[in-house]
């Protein structure tokens, strides 16, 4: 699988342990950035882009997540699903990882580097990769009305003010 990560400073360690590991495992690895640290780096453009590259191939059919980190994982989350197509999620427990992926065909996983010891990090990661949707017709329901909001600002037969 093609994996696109992006970190900010606070991730950066992280995120080099992380791509060894995917690495390790077999994926395929698209690094976003940042290249060195700086402590006044600015993450949206490295989360956009991870985001925009994840969408792209995931359109092209290749198979393809992305992960984005960050110092609490929040803002990280919230540039990646700035993207069309984007579904991030932020993940913080083994419940969310595979929530993230079965219940809401989440294409992006956001994480706090600053919450978690990189063990559990990876584990987190792992079981996101691995956890398939589930395909049920009552997800695949709420992500099209999602998509279709996207898409017009509107959801077809449901009041959106």
């Amino acid at each position: 699988m093609r994996i696109h990560i992006a970190t900010d400073h606070a991730g950066l360690d992280f995120s080099r342990e992380i791509q060894e590991h995917l690495r390790a495992a077999g994926h395929e690895v698209i690094d976003h950035g940042p290249k060195e640290f700086d402590p006044l780096d600015d993450y949206p453009s490295f989360c956009i882009n991870a985001a925009i590259g994840t969408i792209a191939d995931q359109q092209a059919g290749v198979e393809a997540l992305g992960i984005v980190l960050g110092g609490s994982g929040n803002g990280e989350q919230m540039a990646a699903n700035k993207v069309r197509g984007a579904r991030a999620a932020l993940v913080w427990s083994e419940d969310t990882a595979k929530l993230a992926r079965e219940h809401n065909d989440a294409n992006l996983i956001a994480i706090g580097a600053r919450q978690h010891p990189i063990e559990d990090v990876l584990s987190l990661i792992d079981l996101f990769i691995a956890t398939p949707f589930s395909g049920d017709e009552r997800h695949a329901r709420r992500i099209a009305q999602l998509a279709e909001f996207e898409d017009t600002g509107a959801i077809a037969g449901k009041q959106v003010d």
